[in-house]
Order: C-alpha cells, then structure tokens, then sequence
C-alpha cells in the first residue's frame, strides 16, 4: 500500500451522493473525509451519474471511467 514516498494511506472507499456537492472518502486507515467537490473542477463538472463510475488504482490513485486524469490520495489530503 505504501507506495507514494511517506504516504502509507489508501483509499477504500468514495461516495458522492451522501452529501449534496461534496466527495466522502473512506481512507485504508479509517479516516472518513468529506470535501467539496468544487475543490476538484474535473469532477465538479462531471455528470452525478458518471461520478458514480469511479475506481482506486493500487489503492492510492482514484480516477473515472471517462475521465483521463488520476488523483492521489495526496490530493484528497490536500483538500481536507
């Protein structure tokens, strides 16, 4: 899991539909975070049915099923 240089969180899970405008996100190590979706235009602009088709990459990467860019978890920690 670990990865990114000291980053020896993943991710495991991520909803955009328990919180209107905003991205829960179930980390390896049992953090829940929620982050406004705006924090990430890419997404904010994506269709709420193709935010559902979303996948972890090796569990530190997160991207979408139309959607060329890949996040980090990084990324997540960022916005939080």
């Amino acid at each position: 899991m670990c990865k990114m240089k000291d980053v020896c969180v993943g991710i495991k899970d991520l909803n955009f539909t328990a919180h209107r405008g905003k991205m829960w996100v179930r980390l390896t190590d049992g953090r829940e975070i929620i982050i406004p979706v705006s924090f990430f235009p890419d997404i904010q602009h994506m269709p709420v049915r193709e935010r559902e088709k979303w996948m972890v990459l090796d569990d530190q990467y997160f991207t979408f099923e139309n959607m060329t860019r890949v996040y980090s978890v990084l990324d997540l920690l960022k916005a939080a």
